[in-house]
């Protein structure tokens, strides 16, 4: 037993000297190069590090706390081996410190009017956001201490939602920088990693700041709709104290584990749809809608900008290449249908080249590209117009519809046989849609007497259909018009094919506002519609509808379906009497439509 406990001792004692012999012969080596490096009289590269890192932290006017931190940090980094592990993270931590912009900002240009010649030579119309950024300028000239706004841009794809945002930045003279957010799922790209972790980072925040290199840049996060949800985390819950003017001041990053302001910033967001976006993070943002642009406008950025760029992409000059407003307008009703500009840049783009190709061949080309030649370079019609009905048809009324790229046209067809009272809906549509389908048709079974409807429900069958049926269709704005149809094929009366239409309704019968007024009206006059019967609580929204749509299209606002079928159903005799549980009607029997 003693012998086995000698046996163990020996082995410990022999072991430990084994390491203290390793540990001694490490430390006499680097002793003697250090002994070395001073008799050729180097220095020290370590200590010099440590030296610059402190005289850096004193240039960078950090805040208090942070200076704090980042001279603790440096102490920890001298007292430490050059190669150990913890010392490459705290050097890594202490650039960082070092590169971000504590107290760099760049001079705001508040010349308010420079800053609109600016904006109108860059983007053509938009006329709310620029007024929002002048205004902006304005009350930054007065009061300097004022929060930067966080704008939120909603509007379909390739209207300039982004380019907005350069332009901004160069018309108040402040850095631009540009993150995307689209499909980020990890609250970490937002907060960063801590310290601790392997490889770890600061958030795209931090990140974006540090490009910037001023502390007040204007700040673009693109795609904020399409921000993911998992189980590492909510990315838009992360987003809410960046994007808040009261809690930006100090937001915190995990890496940096510092306060750093964000209020100086000026946030721009921008989204194709806002529904997607959580409701805490819509409040702490203003929302503006960018909405499609008319034919007329898409004329003008054409000439202003897109052809003016494409030539000179293309290496054209005006000597090769001219294109009259008669061409631009075929391409833009025959070969794009979008409420953007990307592809209808892509068409001339199209046209660009073509021409490019025989101008580097050799072959002789007529400068000037008339309507009827667009075919020979750019192939068949892509979208044909609308068709238009012939005639005023029984059971046909034309809709509305809300789209991400636009609005469009939505026919919706009626057709009644015999049957056991069923309705058959068709057409891809959704639950809601469905559901204005249900409440159309109780609404006319309903008022079945005063309508001068003779079948009896029990022994029919209503079948509605919606064409375009590989599209999926959903929403409440075609409620009315459905309503018309059914209407119209149990009473046989035809529809007006010239009126379009769209509201919410009720099972009393009252129309309700909807969405999307101004992307509607911009299909209705695309398809050559007279006339557009909205709610009378969309009277608003044509306010935001350019003057020259108003010009050309004529309104119609509606409280009650009973206006609505004397508006659009041809009927010659007297319209009946509205119900007793409706609004009452004056003394003629007519409800004069308000029209705008």
């Amino acid at each position: 037993k003693e012998l086995q406990v000698l046996q163990v001792q020996s082995k410990i004692q022999s072991q430990a000297k084994d390491e203290m012999d390793k540990s001694q012969r490490e430390y006499y080596l680097r002793e003697q190069m250090r002994a070395i490096k001073t008799e050729l009289g180097e220095t020290e590269e370590a200590a010099e590090e440590i030296e610059e890192f402190k005289k850096k932290i004193k240039k960078a006017k950090m805040p208090p706390e942070v200076e704090k931190e980042a001279v603790k940090q440096s102490d920890r980094l001298e007292m430490m081996h050059p190669d150990a592990a913890e010392a490459a993270i705290i050097r890594t931590y202490l650039e960082w410190l070092l590169d971000l912009p504590w107290s760099k900002q760049t001079k705001d240009a508040i010349d308010i009017k420079k800053a609109k010649k600016v904006l109108d030579s860059d983007h053509y119309d938009l006329e709310k956001i620029k007024e929002r950024i002048l205004e902006y300028l304005a009350v930054r000239k007065l009061q300097k201490k004022t929060k930067g706004p966080i704008l939120c841009f909603v509007g379909p794809p390739g209207v300039g939602k982004t380019s907005l945002g350069r332009s901004i930045a160069r018309a108040m003279g402040r850095k631009f920088v540009r993150i995307s957010l689209g499909g980020i799922k990890d609250e970490a790209e937002i907060r960063g990693h801590r310290r601790t972790y392997v490889g770890a980072l600061p958030g795209r925040i931090i990140q974006g700041m540090k490009q910037a290199g001023t502390n007040n840049p204007v700040f673009m996060m693109d795609e904020i709709d399409k921000i993911g949800t998992d189980f590492r985390g909510d990315p838009s819950s992360a987003l809410l104290e960046v994007l808040d003017p009261e809690q930006n001041y100090a937001f915190s990053d995990h890496y940096l584990n510092v306060p750093f302001d964000l209020s100086k910033v000026m946030f721009i967001t921008t989204a194709n749809m806002a529904d997607p976006i959580p409701d805490p993070l819509q409040d702490r943002m203003e929302i503006i809608n960018l909405p499609g642009y008319t034919e007329e406008e898409k004329l003008e950025i054409t000439k202003k900008f897109i052809v003016e760029r494409q030539m000179l992409e293309h290496g054209l000059s005006k000597k090769v290449f001219s294109l009259p407003d008669a061409t631009i307008k075929t391409v833009i009703s025959e070969y794009t249908r979008e409420a953007g500009l990307r592809n209808l840049e892509r068409e001339i783009a199209a046209l660009c080249r073509k021409v490019a190709r025989k101008v580097a061949e050799g072959i002789s080309v007529t400068p000037v590209i008339t309507p009827d030649k667009v075919h020979e370079y750019l192939g068949v019609t892509k979208f044909l117009p609308e068709a238009e009905q012939e005639t005023d048809e029984v059971g046909v009324a034309t809709g509305l519809a809300w789209t991400p790229v636009g609005g469009e046209l939505l026919h919706v067809e009626a057709s009644v046989m015999k049957g056991k009272g069923q309705l058959t809906l068709t057409g891809h549509l959704g639950d809601v849609m469905k559901e204005s389908a249900q409440a159309a048709l109780s609404y006319a079974r309903a008022r079945a007497k005063a309508l001068g409807i003779k079948d009896n429900f029990k022994e029919i069958d209503v079948h509605l259909h919606v064409p375009a049926g590989a599209i999926p269709k959903d929403g409440p704005s075609a409620g009315i018009t459905m309503a018309t149809a059914i209407i119209s094929a149990l009473t046989e009366t035809p529809v007006n094919k010239d009126i379009a239409m769209t509201g919410e309704i009720t099972l009393r019968g009252r129309v309700l506002p909807v969405g999307g007024i101004k992307e509607k009206s911009l299909a209705a006059l695309r398809a050559k519609m007279s006339a557009i019967v909205i709610p009378e609580r969309n009277k608003k929204d044509l306010e935001e509808i350019p003057k020259n749509i108003r010009d050309d299209i004529r309104f119609i606002t509606v409280a009650h379906m009973d206006d609505v079928l004397n508006v659009v159903l041809k009927k010659k005799d007297k319209p009946p009497a509205k119900a007793a549980s409706g609004p009452v009607r004056l003394k003629s029997g007519k409800r004069p439509a308000a029209r705008a």
